[in-house]
């Protein structure tokens, strides 16, 4: 998996690295000899700015890490917006890759997907009772274990042009029942959706930001 394989190469040049300094710095102190930080804080994952206050918490409760291994320069949010855009000139159906976020010390499945989804409708909401609807965008549902958010995107410039149904989506690569508060763990994850949802509509320039506010709506729709 080419994710594992970038996490194992970052941690050999940290290695590497630290090794090189000791080499070089012979006696000196301990803290010369350390490696350097290649983890980054929330606020910087998937190109920066997609994550914010409240979503760095939910990861957080999520992850239990505040720092966290690079996402890389090609999984970002722009980048995904740009292959959204490209997708929709052609098709009304398609999805895609945002970026993977794993905790900088963890196990390797400990990790988050985060996608795309792009369709000619808004859809319905997953049958599945794990999954709490709650009032934001279109459609949207949180369980202990994932969330996402459906909105729309128009553009008041294309006014002759059907306006695109997107989907931001978090999911935990590994998913197990929770063992503690699990509405806490659906309210993590529906603020990270938000955080996202809210980062594409802007990189996609949506009319007044796809309705979407600037944060997310906890209390489960009726």
């Amino acid at each position: 998996m080419v994710t594992t394989r970038r996490r194992t190469y970052g941690r050999f040049c940290a290695t590497l690295a630290g090794s090189l300094m000791l080499a070089v710095g012979g006696c000196s102190g301990d803290d010369d000899n350390k490696a350097p930080d290649v983890s980054m804080a929330p606020d910087k994952l998937c190109g920066g700015g997609a994550v914010t206050k409240g979503g760095a918490e939910a990861l957080e409760v999520i992850t239990g890490a505040t720092r966290f291994e690079d996402s890389g320069k090609e999984l970002t949010v722009a980048a995904a917006a740009e292959e959204l855009t490209r997708t929709a000139v052609s098709t009304t159906q398609g999805k895609g890759d945002i970026c993977r976020i794993y905790p900088d010390i963890g196990d390797y499945n400990d990790g988050l997907e985060v996608t795309w989804r792009i369709s000619g409708t808004v859809g319905a909401g997953l049958d599945d009772e794990k999954f709490t609807p709650l009032p934001m965008g279109q459609v949207a549902s949180a369980a202990y274990d994932s969330a996402y958010i459906t909105f729309t995107c128009g553009h008041k410039d294309r006014p002759n042009t059907s306006p695109d149904h997107v989907s931001t989506s978090i999911e935990a690569a590994r998913s197990s029942a929770p063992d503690g508060d699990e509405r806490s763990l659906k309210n993590a994850y529906a603020t990270l959706a938000h955080s996202f949802a809210l980062s594409m509509a802007k990189e996609l320039k949506c009319d007044d930001n796809a309705g979407l506010k600037p944060e997310p709506s906890l209390i489960p729709a009726p």
